[in-house]
């Protein structure tokens, strides 16, 4: 990653013709600002806010490997390592705006409204994990690779006809780029002009596929070209830089001129999902120790203490409200009724036909013996 200042202007990126692909960056690994002319107007408590979001995270991600380890977390995709790219992008989007996450992307759904106790019973596959309140703006987390990037684009058709000056934000990752709704969710919005922001987190393995075998693309913002709308590559482990681009992305869609493509360049720290995937066998020590250096947190942490905002005291405050935090969630999940079959079937069939109907009133029966 280059850690020198780069003479990159956000706003001149945001532009269909563009051909300038070059990372944008604020803050290099060792917690230097090596772009002033770059960083956002921040207030120091907002600054704090960034650290404190991603040690939340780093804290979620730690205890939802516990969980899922001890049985009782379903569904759990690691997050370490792309906390700056997550945080940072939702940092910079409005309660008003439409979030379509992927499976990866349960902080920033968090962060954008959903209570933990349901993020913790989508995990577990309960019904209840859905029920999102009127007020969230939000879908469940997509497990489909690059669905959510066609109903992104849907859903900015949508508020741009209802005359909202809104975005819908959606995310994947480098291997969805390899899928057919990629590019079709991103031509159909720049078709329409739709009021998009289309992120894509370049993590660098899409399950045991690296990156380089995915496309011969030297980067995944430049895909962008095709759909006629602006491509940018960003930093991700640099949350500065995330949450500048993100923001002038957005004033971008929201002053009528379409949809936006984002690739942040972070790394997986961990395995695809808890689901039996094992990185040891298809990525070598050095590799993770080098993007290790790059954390996100190390980072952030040395330009804040550097400044006098952060310290290990006020570090351990925050580790310590995040474990009560996920300790209360997880003890209210648990006391979430058990599903029913009856229940499936109902909620599947809008008219359950006759023989639906009896399986229905067959586990009535025995559901409420």
């Amino acid at each position: 990653m280059a850690t020198k200042k780069t003479n990159i202007d956000i706003d001149a990126l945001l532009n269909p013709s563009n051909t300038d692909f070059r990372m944008v960056q604020i803050m290099d690994e060792e917690g230097t600002i090596v772009n002033p002319d770059l960083m956002p107007d921040l207030s120091d408590e907002e600054l704090v806010q960034f650290m404190s979001d991603m040690v939340w995270s780093r804290i979620l991600h730690e205890r939802s490997t516990a969980l899922n380890r001890q049985g009782r977390l379903g569904f759990y995709a690691p997050t370490a390592g792309q906390e700056a790219s997550q945080l940072g992008s939702i940092a910079a989007i409005e309660k008003e705006d439409v979030l379509l996450p992927g499976y990866r992307d349960v902080p920033q759904l968090i962060k954008h409204g959903l209570p933990l106790t349901q993020a913790f019973l989508w995990s577990r596959g309960h019904e209840q994990g859905n029920h999102y309140a009127e007020d969230l703006n939000a879908l469940p987390p997509q497990i489909i690779i690059g669905a959510q990037y066609i109903q992104n684009a849907g859903v900015a058709l949508g508020l741009k006809k209802r005359g909202k000056k809104n975005v819908a934000i959606t995310y994947t990752g480098d291997g969805g780029t390899s899928q057919g709704d990629f590019y079709e969710g991103i031509n159909f919005a720049g078709s329409f002009k739709a009021p998009a922001i289309f992120v894509v987190q370049n993590n660098g393995w899409a399950i045991s596929t690296p990156r380089h075998v995915q496309t011969a693309a030297p980067t995944l913002a430049q895909k962008a070209v095709a759909a006629g709308i602006p491509g940018v590559q960003v930093d991700g482990m640099d949350i500065l830089a995330v949450y500048a681009v993100t923001k002038k992305a957005r004033e971008y869609a929201v002053a009528g001129n379409g949809p936006v493509l984002i690739e942040t360049i972070c790394y997986r720290f961990g395995p695809h999902t808890l689901s039996g995937d094992d990185p040891t066998r298809y990525r070598d020590t050095a590799e993770l120790e080098g993007w290790q250096a790059k954390d996100p947190l190390i980072r952030m942490r040395k330009y804040l203490s550097a400044k006098g905002l952060w310290s290990e005291e006020k570090e351990n405050e925050v580790i310590e409200a995040a474990k009560e935090e996920i300790k209360d969630a997880i003890k209210e999940a648990d006391q979430a009724p058990k599903q029913k079959v009856s229940t499936f079937l109902k909620n599947m069939f809008d008219e359950p036909g006759q023989n639906i109907k009896e399986q229905i009133a067959i586990f009535e029966a025995k559901e409420n013996k």
